[in-house]
Order: structure tokens, then C-alpha cells, then sequence
């Protein structure tokens, strides 16, 4: 009855636990990794700056367009929206997963992808470097049209974030959990947004698996470790965590899919309700454990004297019962919000 009726209270409040043992999980973290787009940002960033470096600028802005036109990552969604332009067809579109996406467009095989892509590629100048570092040190994040002699284009974004992270940041650090971020994002920038949080670790520049490993080392230093992610790269780390946790309202389906726990309004603040009510369901079972055997050890004692009744028998048997559920009851009617 307690389990249940906090799972029901939990799914009042946004957070959807995927059984029990999850919940009673939540309770022995102690640390919570923390993808930064659209988990401690608002996931909505928004085009800042673009800089065309080689060719045309409008047939540069195209291209740009139709490949982030077809991409579903927030930064390729808000370079679309800022550019406004209607891109021409792409051939062989492929997502990088923690890089970017590449095609074909008209006729050139092209990559839209973050530094680590140009990077990779050989394609990083002395002066693209120091471009980069000067908007990475602004907490922006840089996504670069290539082809495959260079650079055509340098578009910078920046997020904001959430309300509610900074407030959910102390209250995780208040029950004795240590909040790390980690991100795909260029670790200037992921330090940038972790200042600003109250984060003290970040780790930037992560590709999938990275995050899985990085999850992995979180155990093995500080204990159980919850993942919260949003996105397709996140799948692997929310499913290696003790407790994976997808922020719903603008995760993918891979990420709800491989989560334990879903928190519908995105708010950061669900996390430390959700460790609160964990140890609370833990408190209220022991309760009921000790006073249904409390009660069973009095009445026999009485019996054993010859004291007892046939209402006492009752009262040990149904009477604590119904003491027991009306006490795990509580907890439709918890306080999760404050420690």
C-alpha cells in the first residue's frame, strides 16, 4: 500500500515511476549525471551569430538550411529557425551521433557538426580555433557547415537555463548528492552553463559512449548513480545508470524507452522531490514493519500471561491492519517539495 500510494503521488506531481524498485532506489543515490541541453538548459537555443567563411553567402546559408532543416537536434532546429530559408533537397542524410549530421546537396557532399566533427576531419585553421574559443568561452555552442576542403560557414547558438535548475542543484547537493554534467557540447561551454548552474563538475565533448563510461566512473567513486537526459545520445548512459531518468515533455522515445523514470514537465526540481519521497516511503515501511510486529509481539506476550481477549486478538490482527494502510495512505498527501 505505501509503495503504491507513492507511486500514484509521484504521477500527480509529473514523475512517473516504472515500478517499486525504482522508487525505493531513488533513496540510496548519491550521484545524478545531468545532460545540459533541454535538461539544465531550456533546450531551446537560439541563433546568435553566423559567419560565412568561404563562397557565396546566400548558397552557403542554403546549405546550411536544408541539413539542419532535417535534423531534430535542438541546435540544428534553431539554426533552421534563424535562417528562415527553404534549403533544397538532401541526398543521404545521416545523423553523427555526437557530431552533427551529413548529406548530399546539390550535388556536394557536405557536414553540418560541431568542432569535434572539423576536428576530426582535418579541417581546423590556427584562426577557426581562436574563433571557436571565443564564442565557447561565452557559453555558445558553434555548429560548422564543411565540405571537404574546409569550412563554408559558422553558425554560434546560445541556451539559457532553466528557472528551476540552479534551485534543483542546491537541493540535490542538501541531500547529500553530487550533481555532474555531462554534455556533447565542447567543454568550454559546458563549463560556462555548469558555473552558472552550481555545478561543480562538468565534462564536455562527450560522444554516447563516453557518457556510458563516464556513468560507469560515477559508481565505482561515489556509489549509485541516477542518469537524467533527453536525447537520443543519452539512451546508453540512462539505461548503464541505477536509476536512467528521461525529461519527458522534450525527450525522444529512445530516451523515455531505456528511462526508469519519466518527468513529464521537465522541471529539475523532480529529481530531489523524487530522492525526498523515496526516503520518506522507506521511513513510513519501516514504520508500519515495526508496529504490525510490535503490536503481534504484545498480544503475544498478553497470551502468554493469560491476559488476552478475543478483542485484543482482533484489534492485533485487523485493528493493525488498517493502522499500517491508513499510514502508508499518507503519503498521497506527502510533502516532497522541501526537505
Amino acid at each position: 500500500v505505501s509503495v503504491v500510494s507513492a507511486l500514484a503521488f509521484a504521477a500527480r506531481r509529473g514523475i512517473l515511476v516504472k515500478g517499486g524498485v525504482h522508487l525505493e532506489g531513488a533513496r540510496r543515490l548519491r550521484a545524478v549525471a545531468l545532460d545540459k541541453t533541454g535538461t539544465v538548459t531550456e533546450g531551446r537555443p537560439k541563433l546568435v551569430e553566423r559567419r560565412v567563411l568561404r563562397g557565396g553567402e546566400g548558397q552557403a546559408l542554403r546549405l546550411a538550411a536544408a541539413l539542419a532543416g532535417r535534423s531534430d537536434h535542438p541546435v540544428s532546429q534553431a539554426i533552421a529557425a534563424g535562417l528562415a530559408l527553404q534549403g533544397p533537397p538532401v541526398d543521404g542524410f545521416a545523423a553523427l551521433p555526437g557530431r552533427g549530421v551529413q548529406g548530399t546537396v546539390d550535388g556536394q557532399a557536405l557536414a553540418l557538426g560541431n568542432h569535434r566533427l572539423v576536428e576530426e576531419r582535418g579541417l581546423c585553421s590556427p584562426q577557426l580555433e581562436a574563433e571557436l574559443a571565443r564564442h565557447e568561452a561565452q557559453g555558445r555552442t558553434v555548429t560548422l557547415l564543411a565540405d571537404g576542403s574546409g569550412v563554408l560557414a559558422l553558425f554560434a547558438v546560445a541556451d539559457t537555463i532553466k528557472a528551476s535548475s540552479k534551485e534543483a542543484v542546491t537541493q540535490l547537493r542538501a541531500l547529500g548528492v553530487v550533481p555532474v554534467m555531462l554534455t556533447g557540447d565542447n567543454t568550454a561551454t559546458a563549463r560556462s552553463i555548469a558555473r552558472e548552474a552550481g555545478i561543480e563538475e562538468a565534462r564536455g565533448s562527450l560522444l554516447p559512449e563516453d557518457k556510458l563510461r563516464a556513468v560507469e566512473e560515477l559508481q565505482q567513486r561515489l556509489g549509485p548513480t541516477a542518469m537524467a537526459g533527453d536525447g537520443i545520445n543519452d539512451a546508453p548512459a540512462l539505461a548503464r545508470a541505477d536509476i536512467g531518468i528521461a525529461m519527458g515533455a522534450a525527450g525522444t522515445d529512445t530516451a523515455v524507452e531505456a528511462a526508469d523514470v519519466v518527468v513529464m514537465n521537465d522541471d529539475l526540481r523532480r529529481i530531489p522531490a523524487l530522492i525526498r519521497l523515496s526516503r520518506r516511503t522507506h521511513a513510513v515501511l519501516w514504520q508500519n514493519i515495526a508496529f504490525a510486529l510490535g503490536v503481534k509481539a504484545l498480544f503475544f506476550g498478553l497470551a502468554v500471561f493469560g491476559s488476552a481477549t478475543m478483542w485484543m486478538a482482533v484489534f492485533a490482527d485487523m485493528g493493525a491492519s488498517l493502522l499500517v494502510v491508513a499510514n502508508g495512505l499518507r503519503l498521497l498527501k506527502a510533502d516532497i517539495e522541501r526537505g
